[in-house]
């Protein structure tokens, strides 16, 4: 029988994880549901994934300042990051490492992948965003990064979440298997589709493969589905505008032990 909140000294820390802000609808969503979330759930610590916050592809530094002004302690990113020139000086000038982008991109690369920070009350947390290379980008490894970026968070900070922005579940699974225990959460981003698969991991890690999407639902992972289609009939280059319709803000919600960081559960979170 799992010991009771009630029961422990401290209790447990809540960490809301908003999957994949996507375009103007996701923003928009954030901005609506936020406050419900936080009235409901009285998260700790709240992150976003916001890579695709800009039309879809990219972000920049307003929207950014944007994201962050709604009460998102955190913005992770992937392989989007790039997508707008903009972005390039403002994370070369870190200013606070509140946006990260993935840290096993080669070195020069701007902007940093680790945040070190602290919570009311204190408590130390550390997010690390990673980057998978399956059929994507071909970067440094993201298992060797894991590795080098936990050795440099200082031993008392035992809240530490990991943002894995992936194409294939196997790579994704692979990562939460070889940090369970070292970790409080591997969460899965990029595919923008939520899967069923969260669980705690034997060493009490939280693990899920995709937190999945916050925009419209009623497209192709986010693009008006009529040029999607197109595309895949006629192979010709098209442009692709964000869809509107069925907008929901999807994610995760942990809880973890404060005093060693050890997950005790994760639950996915839906807002139509």
């Amino acid at each position: 029988m799992r010991e009771t909140e009630e029961n422990r000294l401290e209790p447990l820390l809540r960490i809301l994880f908003i999957g994949d802000i996507f375009g103007q609808p996701g923003r928009r969503m954030v901005q609506e549901a936020l406050p419900v979330l936080r009235e409901q759930y009285h998260p700790d610590l709240v992150l976003a994934n916001a890579e695709n916050a800009a039309a879809g592809f990219g972000i920049t530094p307003p929207l950014v300042e944007e994201l962050l002004d709604l009460g998102i302690d955190v913005l992770t990113s992937g392989n989007h990051i790039w997508d707008k020139k903009e972005i390039l000086p403002y994370l070369a000038d870190l200013h606070d490492g509140r946006l990260l982008r993935p840290a096993n991109y080669p070195t020069g690369a701007p902007g940093r992948g680790l945040v070190v920070g602290r919570i009311s009350g204190g408590i130390g947390y550390a997010v690390i965003n990673l980057q998978g290379r399956v059929f994507m980008p071909t970067i440094d490894c993201p298992f060797r990064a894991a590795d080098a970026l936990l050795s440099q968070i200082p031993a008392e900070i035992k809240l530490r979440i990991v943002d894995l922005h992936a194409e294939v579940t196997s790579e994704k699974m692979a990562m939460g298997w070889y940090l369970d225990g070292r970790v409080t959460a591997v969460l899965g981003t990029h595919t923008h589709v939520p899967t069923a698969d969260e669980t705690i991991l034997p060493q009490a890690t939280a693990y899920i493969t995709d937190t999945g999407m916050t925009g419209p639902y009623d497209s192709v992972i986010g693009m008006d589905k009529r040029a999607v289609i197109q595309k895949f009939l006629d192979q010709l280059p098209t442009r692709f505008e964000v869809a509107k319709g069925d907008v929901r803000l999807c994610g995760v919600l942990i809880e973890a032990e404060p005093e060693t960081g050890h997950a005790r559960s994760i639950q996915r979170i839906l807002v139509k």
